[in-house]
């Protein structure tokens, strides 16, 4: 089961759509069927899922929606990013605890995690409704939480560092083995998808 679409509730639908496709994120559709309904489906970029608003399409109270998580691998390169689209990002922090982090602005450190581990660090911003968003910078996966049959990144300069770093570790393999290997574009492919799964990777 692949998590498809996240319903955000708000109460000026166009007010939200302004904002989100102000972000960067992707238009998918805005349809109306009559007075009373009408759906609008953005996605954020290099996202599988998508975001959904509008009229009648929630029952929950406008802004009532927490905690909902985007993931980058650059905290501080998303954090003036945001800021430049005019979200009013926080600050960069990371959580007391150094697990994940606690609701709302409890046990909240400034600056990113110290040794700027995987999954670590944490900003936060909300939309004009009041929805709550936190972006999580994640470098590498936990083993096992990707599958490694499915590859898939959000831009081409995401493609071309992993592609960057299999060349280099492609480079000491033909060390080792004091040869030129014909069946690189393989080994790249499978250094690819183990790094992104977070698998071990090839020697």
């Amino acid at each position: 089961m692949k998590l498809e679409v996240v319903v955000v509730p708000v109460s000026d639908v166009d007010r939200a759509k302004d904002f989100y496709t102000g972000l960067g994120w992707r238009l998918d559709a805005d349809v109306t069927t009559g007075t009373d309904f009408r759906v609008v489906q953005v996605t954020p970029p290099g996202s599988p899922a998508s975001v959904i608003f509008g009229t009648s399409v929630s029952s929950q109270a406008p802004g009532s929606a927490q905690g909902l998580h985007l993931i980058v691998d650059d905290i501080t390169a998303a954090h003036g990013e945001l800021k430049r689209r005019g979200a009013e990002p926080s600050e960069v922090f990371h959580d007391a605890g150094g697990v994940f982090h606690h609701a709302g602005t409890d046990a909240r450190v400034p600056g990113p995690d110290p040794q700027r581990g995987s999954y670590g660090s944490f900003l936060s911003f909300s939309d004009p409704e009041g929805n709550g968003w936190v972006l999580q910078e994640i470098t590498s996966r936990l083993p096992g939480r990707l599958d490694p049959a499915v590859t898939a990144f959000s831009s081409t300069a995401d493609l071309a560092a992993a592609l960057r770093r299999a060349a280099a570790a492609h480079g000491e393999h033909e060390a080792r083995i004091g040869a030129e290997d014909p069946d690189w574009p393989d080994w790249y492919a499978d250094y690819v998808a183990r790094e992104q799964a977070g698998a071990e990777l090839p020697s």
